[in-house]
């Protein structure tokens, strides 16, 4: 009689999507002293396991391409200014703030990877995060202007508490393009972060948008207040490799 109750149980937990319940209602059955301590402890594991689904639902809807967090990084790796300012970017105080983080330096020295591991430190912290490069970002306000939903996505947008805009200098963009860009990233300025990761210095992002007007005014709201990290420096994957491998990269 206890078998078919128990899953029956299971049943009206699955149906009712309570999956903290479901998995450990029989443990805490047998240990539990009274119903308020039984219900107290149901309570508690279904509580994590929302919490844990809706980090798992941030995580995915932010769109990384992989994922690779701040533990897994080796700091002594990291260019000596990021190595500086990273204590303090790992708090996330800067999304409070609203400020934007700019990282600039050659290929191979950790932008990406450090976006990345600070997006989904973001996302278990309950922020809301899009990961996307500038190319496929202009790639899709083109598309939405063209289809007249572009109001749509700025509303959307404009609302996530971190956005990450990787590898900007990789392609140039028409003037449609650079003025949505402009736009979109200004709707946010001051009030929402954004992460940019870029190989270019500034007085090359001309080569970028074309227009040196716009392009200053592009580099004036994107640094407002912002913090710039230097990410010039050895390539940070060439040293993971050479370690592995048990190189010296000062031997190279």
């Amino acid at each position: 009689m206890r078998v078919k109750l128990n899953e029956e149980i299971k049943e009206y937990c699955r149906l009712l999507n309570l999956k903290g319940f479901r998995s450990h209602f029989e443990d805490v059955m047998a240990e539990a002293n009274d119903y308020e301590e039984f219900l107290h402890k149901l309570l508690y594991y279904e509580l994590q396991e929302k919490e844990k689904r809706s980090v798992d639902n941030r995580i995915r809807n932010a769109h990384f391409p992989y994922r690779k967090y701040l533990s897994d990084i080796e700091v002594n790796f990291l260019p000596e200014d990021m190595q500086r300012k990273l204590p303090e970017l790992a708090t996330l105080n800067f999304i409070d703030k609203g400020k934007n983080i700019i990282m600039t330096g050659n290929p191979g020295t950790g932008k990406t990877m450090l976006s990345i591991a600070l997006g989904l430190k973001a996302c278990m912290t309950g922020y809301k995060v899009l990961f996307t490069t500038v190319p496929l970002l202009v790639t899709t306000l083109k598309e939405c202007n063209s289809a007249k939903t572009l109001r749509y996505f700025e509303n959307r947008f404009e609302k996530y508490d971190l956005v990450i805009a990787d590898e900007l200098g990789y392609t140039s963009f028409d003037r449609e393009g650079t003025d949505l860009l402009f736009n979109n990233l200004s709707l946010r300025a001051a009030r929402k972060s954004t992460i940019i990761t870029t190989n270019l210095s500034f007085e090359r992002w001309v080569e970028v948008f074309g227009d040196p007007t716009v392009t200053s005014a592009m580099i004036d709201r994107l640094t407002y207040k912002a913090i710039l990290v230097d990410m010039e420096g050895d390539s940070y994957r060439l040293r993971e490799t050479l370690r592995e491998n048990g190189e010296d990269l000062l031997r190279t």
